[in-house]
């Protein structure tokens, strides 16, 4: 009997199983292959800080990384892919490739570093997800390594500066929507009637930007006049994970390790709360405490005439 299979990621919203592009990649793929695969979603837990999503458990093993995924359940034969020709996995290669270099720099840029959308979107989602005190700490630590990602990609000299790569990675970006869009035509898939991992690539990096509520996103409104990519996204969305969708994958309950976690959360939130009342009773104690030196009394009468008949 095969192992269960686990797979941790981010939860979903916007009409999406999950808001994460590569994790979103992860599930489609899952759904393709029909592999059964439990999801445990990191929402308020303290794995938001501390794992590295996508990531798939299965017995002793734990694969992290969309590609390692992928080529995980290929082995265990769950494989998406197997009715195509030796060139179309060529052209699955290239195609992936492309997404990763010219797409996957723009929705970096426009969901964590854009500033409008990152106040208004991005920020207060995740923070939202995350427990009390992560909620200050994960979205900033996404957002810098979104902008790291970027400028390791794209800041070759003289584009050394976010500001001067900006414009780069959008024309490059809708570029590409625009290879896609031609390569997909009329078509359902990218490659016969079956979706493969290609087409788990491009649902994952197009869904959320097709889906989420942007306050400003020059790339999204080129997306939507794109229509056969944004069908294609709905199509993924109503065939494989409609909530009729018999082989659905379901969410694991949480495991007594979690169970202990957020117990621990919760005492260290408590913990957290009393040190601050403490702290303010003590400053308030030292605010109402006099400051000046203790007031020393008046000597007494007969000894202030003593010291006065003392003959000089």
């Amino acid at each position: 009997m095969a192992a269960a299979m686990e797979l941790r990621c981010w939860g979903g919203d916007w009409g999406l199983p999950s808001v994460h592009s590569e994790c979103l990649i992860v599930l489609a793929y899952a759904k393709f292959s029909r592999a059964e695969v439990s999801v445990c979603p990191i929402d308020w837990t303290w794995k938001t800080l501390t794992a590295t999503v996508p990531e798939l458990l299965c017995g002793d093993s734990a694969v992290q990384d969309p590609a390692q995924i992928l080529n995980f359940l290929r082995k265990q034969r769950f494989n998406a892919d197997f009715e195509l020709t030796a060139r179309q996995g060529a052209d699955t290669m290239a195609y992936i490739a492309l997404l990763e270099e010219k797409l996957q720099p723009a929705l970096l840029h426009t969901f964590w570093v854009d500033a409008e959308n990152y106040a208004n979107l991005t920020r207060p989602w995740f923070a939202s997800r995350s427990p009390f005190p992560l909620n200050f700490v994960v979205p900033c630590r996404h957002a810098n390594n979104a902008l790291s990602r970027i400028l390791l990609t794209k800041g070759e000299a003289p584009l050394n500066r976010i500001n001067e790569v900006e414009g780069k990675i959008y024309s490059d970006a809708k570029e590409c929507l625009n290879l896609l869009s031609y390569r997909l035509g009329a078509a359902n898939c990218f490659f016969g009637n079956s979706p493969t991992s290609l087409d788990a690539f491009v649902f994952g990096f197009l869904a959320p930007l097709h889906k989420a509520s942007l306050p400003s996103s020059s790339l999204q409104s080129h997306l939507r006049q794109l229509d056969n990519l944004t069908r294609f996204c709905d199509t993924i969305l109503a065939v494989y994970f409609s909530s009729d969708q018999p082989c659905k994958i379901n969410a694991c309950p949480p495991t007594p390790v979690q169970e202990t976690m957020d117990a621990n959360l919760q005492k260290l939130t408590q913990l957290v709360n009393k040190e601050s009342n403490l702290i303010e009773k003590m400053d308030d104690n030292l605010r109402s405490s006099p400051q000046h030196k203790p007031h020393r009394p008046d000597p007494k009468p007969g000894l202030a005439l003593e010291r006065n008949s003392t003959p000089a």
